[in-house]
């Protein structure tokens, strides 16, 4: 067998081998992906749409949209994703706004969101938070939710579930 043929063979293993491998779910994750990646509520009742996507910045102060904007309605209700505290609640500029602090690392920020807690308040996971509020650069009908995990802006779908797995796929044919 030469050895184009050997190549041709073990990529077709590699391949066969990434495509039966399981793909661990948030049920089967390990525990340390669990402890990366909780499993957060969806903030509203209404149907789940993002009307704009986060878009990671090319660099720390490169332009980009460091979280994501919800599609719901004026003065729907809001709900903590999961379990923290009330770090900051006020008007930035235009727009009213709200920070949570949850456990490992992670803060969410809502805006605009009208709410009557307070800084230091414990909430639990699906408690109303306040409501959506008009300002700030988010399109009226729109919620901006923001999530940092140790001070870095990530994707705040991968909290929810949303992001789906790359499948890596063969590209071309084998002579």
């Amino acid at each position: 067998m030469n050895s184009r043929a050997r190549a041709t063979i073990a990529f077709l293993l590699l391949v066969a081998l990434i495509l039966v491998a399981p793909i661990p779910t948030r049920a089967h994750a390990s525990s340390a992906e669990g402890e990366r990646y909780p499993v957060w509520l969806w903030p509203t009742d209404e149907r789940r749409a993002v009307a704009s996507p986060y878009r990671a910045p090319a660099h720390e102060y490169g332009a980009g949209h460091r979280g994501m904007d919800l599609a719901t309605t004026p003065g729907a209700v809001i709900r903590a994703p999961a379990d923290g505290t009330i770090a900051f609640r006020g008007t930035v500029v235009d727009r009213p706004l709200i920070t949570i602090e949850h456990p490992g690392g992670y803060v969410s920020t809502f805006e605009p969101l009208s709410s009557e807690l307070s800084p230091g308040d414990a909430i639990s996971s699906g408690q109303e938070i306040g409501t959506v509020a008009a300002g700030g650069h988010a399109a009226p009908g729109t919620l901006h939710l923001g999530v940092r995990m140790d001070g870095a802006y990530i994707n705040p779908m991968l909290l929810f579930g949303a992001v789906p797995r790359a499948v890596l796929l063969p590209c071309c044919t084998t002579p």
